[in-house]
């Protein structure tokens, strides 16, 4: 018997762009596309009449932008949204409002318009489509997007050399409401966003705008400051290590693992590898399993480990396969997971 297809509804002004995205998606036998419309009225429309399990969602549009359509759709309409961006820095800027606004994921145009690259493009969306199909978008529903949060009072002492989270689909949103509750003077903190090159800078800078915390885009060498957080860049794996007894980043281009760079396992490997039990880690929100096998081995070495609950997940995949393999030793609500890594001691005993 088969299994019901994911009913997608594409929003594009561009009618070549909206043939393009209906025929390679129609290619899926996993995947329906139930309408191709031009602007933010017609999907407005379009939503109510069809029932879509899936948007993807122009950025730029006139009349409307593709991210104020989803600022007014996803308090009133929670639905799993996919952007489709341009590699631009405006367009990277905007793309990181939606991911804010409730976007799933996105996938960004490539520059040129070759088969190949067309193919790739469609494969990440058909990917990505399916994925975001799944994801738990019901907490958006009435919510406002401004939050305020509260930073947490400095813990005392730990033995906590760095901490280390992990995050994908989703993470964008989880990892800023962590940072923004981590005071300034918490120990180093390396993060790995799956995001393509040039994302992760725009990412860093956001969050440094956002967060109490110095946040920059790590780079080779760059060594690790007490009350500093560092985004791994994209298309390089991110490691750990020690030089002159001070920790400093080692970036490189190395292979992709799992098909992912940065992965999140290169980095806590080194974690594990580097600081023992002097470290603590976290999986958060995102599809697949990394982050599962290098929080196991920090978790193996002494290190204290969690990962972010189902509830507040958008996709429960990479903290359900590092909690169900015993790389995290308890599941945490994302408003909770600032406290939980800050207060963390070396050897238990939460302080």
């Amino acid at each position: 018997m088969m299994s019901k297809r994911i009913r997608v509804l594409i929003v594009d002004d561009s009618a070549l762009v909206r043939q393009l995205l209906s025929q390679g998606l129609s290619q899926d036998p996993s995947l329906e596309v139930i309408g191709a419309v031009s602007d933010p009225y017609q999907a407005r429309d379009a939503i109510m009449k069809l029932d879509p399990d899936v948007l993807t969602l122009d950025v730029e549009m006139p009349r409307m932008s593709g991210l104020e359509f989803l600022k007014r759709l996803m308090p009133q309409y929670p639905l799993p949204v996919v952007m489709v961006s341009s590699l631009t820095k405006r367009g990277a800027r905007t793309t990181l409002d939606a991911l804010d606004a409730g976007a799933v994921d996105f996938v960004a145009k490539p520059k040129a318009s070759s088969p190949s690259a067309v193919s790739r493009l469609m494969q990440e969306l058909k990917t990505k489509i399916k994925i975001a199909s799944s994801a738990n978008v019901s907490h958006w529903k009435g919510k406002k997007i401004a939050v305020s949060t509260n930073v947490i009072q400095r813990a005392a002492p730990t033995g906590v050399e760095a901490i280390a989270i992990g995050a994908s689909t989703g993470g964008t949103d989880a990892t800023r409401v962590v940072l923004e509750r981590i005071p300034r003077g918490a120990p180093p903190i390396v993060v790995v966003q799956h995001m393509p090159p040039g994302f992760t800078q725009m990412y860093a800078k956001r969050l440094n705008q956002q967060c109490p915390s110095y946040v920059c885009e790590g780079e080779n060498g760059q060594e690790l400051e007490t009350g500093s957080v560092y985004i791994a860049p994209g298309g390089l794996q991110t490691q750990i290590c020690r030089r002159n007894g001070r920790l400093v980043l080692n970036i490189f281009e190395g292979e992709s693992v799992q098909g992912l760079r940065p992965s999140v396992d290169v980095l806590m490997l080194s974690f594990a590898e580097v600081l023992g039990k002097h470290a603590v880690g976290t999986v958060l929100t995102g599809i697949g399993r990394d982050g599962a096998l290098g929080l196991k081995a920090m978790r193996d070495k002494g290190a204290r480990c969690f990962s972010q609950d189902e509830n507040t997940s958008i996709v429960f995949g990479m903290p359900r396969e590092a909690y169900a393999n015993g790389a995290a030793e308890r599941l945490v609500p994302i408003d909770e997971m600032a406290e939980v890594l800050l207060r963390a001691k070396v050897g238990g005993h939460d302080s």
